[in-house]
């Protein structure tokens, strides 16, 4: 579902983002990516979405080298991700509703069942009664979930999130963990980059999970919460220059 072979990401100015990273996740696997803040963790999600591009390595979704894909071809990927950024991306000149429709809108549902879809992804994340509401008029923390809703609406195949729970109250950020548990449940692939470790903690309890924990834009570990996981996968050696 997933393949990164040995990714370099180098930004202008030298700073090296990731260096000579290699991973596998499965279809329907859930992965928690975590490391200190600069760690690379960002960056990696992007790479996933083909928002920022590789300088050396292959980064593979459903097969597909993402990151040597036109830019009239990324639409189509992105049909099947569902994407939580940290700055949420809003838009601040449509209602809560409208903001969540987009995607639907995008990919051609129609309008009833769409109105459906998106107000039943609001009443998951709370915000059911605010769908007039202009996303300026909400809390940070409001803006989050509904950042989240337009995500799952369009029920993606793969749902990547950057820092999900920030700006979250206890309560909010657990109910938003067992959404994403949910999901894992019937089959999507979740990956969820935070510093949350009670987030971590709560949903290996219900799911087992994989964290992956990038130290300086190097792969540290990759090891399964649940007891009867597989070994540790290390990084392969970086190659000679």
């Amino acid at each position: 579902m997933i393949k990164f072979n040995q990714v370099h990401k180098r930004y202008p100015g030298g700073y090296q983002a990731l260096k000579n990273v290699s991973f596998d996740i499965a279809a329907g696997e859930m992965v928690f990516l975590t490391g200190h803040s600069g760690a690379g963790k960002s960056t990696l999600l992007k790479l996933i979405a083909a928002i920022e591009r590789p300088n050396l390595g292959s980064v593979l979704v459903n097969s597909q080298n993402v990151g040597v894909l036109k830019e009239r071809a990324l639409p189509y990927l992105r049909r099947n991700l569902g994407i939580i950024f940290q700055d949420h991306k809003l838009l601040f000149d449509r209602s809560v509703f409208d903001n969540v429709m987009l995607p639907l809108n995008v990919t051609g549902v129609h309008p009833k069942e769409g109105a459906k879809r998106a107000r039943a992804a609001l009443d998951k994340v709370g915000l059911l009664k605010r769908e007039k509401s202009n996303p300026i008029a909400l809390s940070g923390g409001e803006q989050q979930r509904l950042a989240i809703a337009r995500a799952i609406v369009n029920r993606p195949a793969i749902l990547i999130a950057d820092e999900p729970t920030a700006n979250l109250d206890a309560e909010y950020a657990g109910a938003i963990i067992d959404l994403f548990v949910d999901f894992h449940r019937v089959g999507v692939t979740v990956m969820i980059a935070t510093h949350d470790e009670q987030a971590i903690a709560r949903a290996s309890n219900g799911a087992k999970a994989r964290t992956l924990r990038l130290t300086s834009g190097k792969l540290a570990v990759a090891e399964l919460a649940a007891p009867d996981s597989a070994a540790p996968m290390p990084n392969p050696p970086e190659p000679a220059p």
